[in-house]
């Protein structure tokens, strides 16, 4: 399976989709914020298959996170979610750089089945998923 960063400032979105994410045999590290999720990025040398980032957070918001991590990681997949219409349309200008916007709510389905989705579409980097569990 794949290890994955979620970013998302709601610790009840975030344990929810990381407990989901985790049943799905997925290794789930967190972060409250953008910066905090750039800090782990780095710590960790763009060491995940895929970030999924809200785009509506604290200090450093998802599209932000979006343009650093691909600076820094270029091969790294990046999969937003958001609540809001007009920050759906603002991350449309990021297609080149993201695998798409999850809308919320959704429910757990909807978000395994968009995150195995975003895994499946990547380009090939040069290490295959990780296995885990």
């Amino acid at each position: 399976m794949a290890k994955i960063l979620v970013a998302e400032d709601d610790a009840g979105v975030r344990l929810l989709v990381a407990r989901a994410l985790r049943l799905d045999g997925h290794a789930v590290s967190v972060a409250e914020d953008g910066e905090e999720a750039l800090e782990v990025l780095v710590a960790e040398d763009g060491d995940f298959d895929l970030v999924l980032s809200d785009i509506r957070m604290p200090a450093m918001t998802g599209i932000e996170l979006a343009h650093a991590s691909r600076s820094a990681f270029p091969d790294l997949p990046i999969l937003l979610m958001t609540g809001y219409a007009e920050q759906r349309e603002a991350a449309e200008d990021l297609t080149a750089i993201i695998e798409g916007v999850v809308d919320k709510p959704f429910t757990l389905a909807e978000i395994r089945a968009r995150v195995t989705k975003a895994l499946m579409a990547a380009p090939a980097r040069a290490e295959p998923l990780r296995r885990y569990g």
